[in-house]
């Protein structure tokens, strides 16, 4: 073997060994790349939530998993319980609370993931999904109840709503994707991210379980989650659905709506107006 070869062939080596490394790299720190959680003290959250006139959710054992914003102007006819997504805490989403209050007499639930704000545990796949399991199992026999995700959080919502199947009246998902995995190969199309994603989020899978109607919104410039992954959600849904897609709009202009197009959701959901005073838990 030439000297030459013994270069290349050293090169080789170095550059296998360097994507290697990248690949461990993601393996190892992937869940910070998906989660970026807003952290704050108890104090500074209740200031935060006082301001949006939010007030606290708890479980049976007294932990908060949330906030929550009851219909003020009347009795309201049901009620939406909303993943966030993977930015932030969930009290800083009144962008979507005071237009939705605005248009329909729904209360408002926001989960808030394990390991964001001031709430105990690590996100991942499975703590998100079982802290949405314990949401929809405190809201009781809500009815009619509606369910809003928004971005990461459209993985969690379209679990809910294939577990939860006949109990949910409408979804909403806000930005969403057809699998997280799919994301990932967008950002990361040099990286094997199909082979050691383990937070996969197949929301294709999950809504297919679902029967009832599904309103998808998307970002015609989405930079974070590009367009055609949640129109492949959007179109490989079967039952009544309905997408508005916002011209020239990136991902955080499509989750910002007016109360005027609220409404329009809340007819395509057949939201009742304020006849009946359900109970809140």
């Amino acid at each position: 073997m030439t000297a030459v070869s013994l270069i290349l062939l050293r090169i080789v080596g170095l550059v296998v060994l360097a994507y290697l490394g990248l690949v461990l790299l993601l393996a190892v720190f992937q869940r910070s790349l998906i989660y970026l959680p807003g952290k704050a003290t108890a104090a500074e959250l209740a200031g935060f939530a006082q301001q949006r006139r939010m007030l606290p959710w708890t479980n049976a054992a007294g932990l908060r998993i949330g906030w929550k914003r009851p219909y003020t102007p009347g009795p309201a006819t049901g009620a939406v319980l909303v993943m966030h997504g993977n930015a932030g805490t969930s009290v800083g989403r009144e962008y979507l609370a005071d237009p939705l209050q605005e248009a329909l007499p729904l209360d408002v639930y926001v989960l808030e993931y394990p390991g964001y704000g001031d709430r105990p545990g690590a996100p991942s796949q499975v703590s998100l999904l079982a802290a949405a399991e314990e949401a929809l199992a405190l809201l009781g026999d809500r009815k009619p109840l509606y369910l809003i995700g928004e971005s990461l959080g459209t993985g969690p919502t379209t679990f809910l709503a294939g577990k939860a199947g006949d109990r949910i009246a409408g979804v909403l998902l806000l930005v969403p994707y057809n699998r997280l995995v799919e994301v990932a190969a967008v950002h990361y199309p040099w990286l094997p991210v199909r082979w050691v994603l383990r937070d996969p989020y197949p929301a294709d899978e999950w809504l297919a379980k679902y029967a009832g109607p599904v309103a998808v919104v998307l970002a015609e410039e989405d930079e974070v989650i590009p367009a055609r992954l949640g129109q492949a959600l959007f179109d490989g849904y079967p039952g009544t659905k309905r997408v508005w897609i916002r011209p020239q709009a990136g991902h955080e202009d499509a989750i910002h709506q007016p109360a005027e197009w609220w409404s329009e959701l809340g007819e395509f959901w057949g939201v009742p107006r304020r006849s009946a005073s359900p109970s809140r838990p």
